[in-house]
């Protein structure tokens, strides 16, 4: 049985003191049942770390480096991240592919590193809102999916996946449990399609995940968890999420 996981992206957010009041609520609260993960600047592992040490909370990064080491100014390695006592990786986030121009093969090659260093990436994919009115969304998805398939192909189990529409993120809009559902789905049956053991992957939702909306989503039978943006800098937005998982 797959594992519930709940992870929260900070993305380029936080301070001393505001982390520090965030991650003690975190630490705090009630064990969670479900698998829960902090994904913080590369600024705040540190803090992060030791804040979380005694917890039974995971600590991620919001991205990697496709390379091992080198003159790569301003890049940070899976092995640095290994050292800070990251255990997951966020690789592949619409902000970084539309941003940054992250291609779907260094997205794949992210996630390589990673399992490479004994790390979890949570691979995310999604379309756009024109996309999705083009009829284009497993279109678009299959292609990032295709990518990571093909170079891992059976160790897919071993990370994460998470959809998230671009158009969702940030906005307030929300794809129904229907649309999100109907994704969800794809993303298994792909990686069915391709040889991997689908049952065994997790697959989290990320896009404006609330705690009003969040057992909803959680409750349909491809979503196992979310990959939380905004909320997860609100210690009781963030619990009241993984207590829906």
């Amino acid at each position: 049985m797959r594992r519930t996981m709940v992870a929260g992206n900070w993305k380029m957010n936080g301070s001393l003191e505001t982390n520090s009041e965030l991650l003690r609520a975190l630490v705090a609260a009630p064990r969670a049942a479900c698998e829960v993960v902090v994904c913080a600047p590369f600024p705040y592992l540190a803090q992060a770390r030791q804040l979380l040490d005694a917890s039974a909370i995971a600590l991620g990064a919001q991205d990697c480096s496709v390379h091992e080491r080198g003159a790569y100014t301003g890049e940070v390695a899976v092995g640095m991240l290994a050292e800070f006592g990251c255990s997951h990786v966020i690789v592949g986030h619409s902000e970084r592919r539309a941003w940054h121009g992250e291609a779907d093969a260094v997205v794949a090659a992210k996630a390589q590193r990673a399992l490479g260093a004994g790390m979890t990436p949570i691979v995310c994919v999604g379309e756009t809102l024109q996309q999705r009115e083009l009829g284009e969304t497993e279109a678009v998805i299959g292609l990032q999916l295709d990518a990571v398939l093909h170079l891992l192909g059976a160790r897919l189990p071993e990370l994460v996946l998470a959809y998230e529409p671009v158009w969702a993120i940030g906005t307030g809009r929300t794809a129904t449990p229907e649309q999100a559902q109907q994704v969800h789905a794809f993303i298994r049956a792909r990686a069915h399609r391709h040889g991997a053991d689908a049952d065994a992957v997790r697959v989290l939702y990320g896009g404006s995940v609330k705690p009003d909306n969040a057992a909803e989503l959680f409750a349909q039978p491809d979503i196992d968890g979310g990959l939380i943006g905004g909320a997860s800098l609100n210690a009781r937005d963030f619990l009241a999420i993984v207590d829906a998982a």
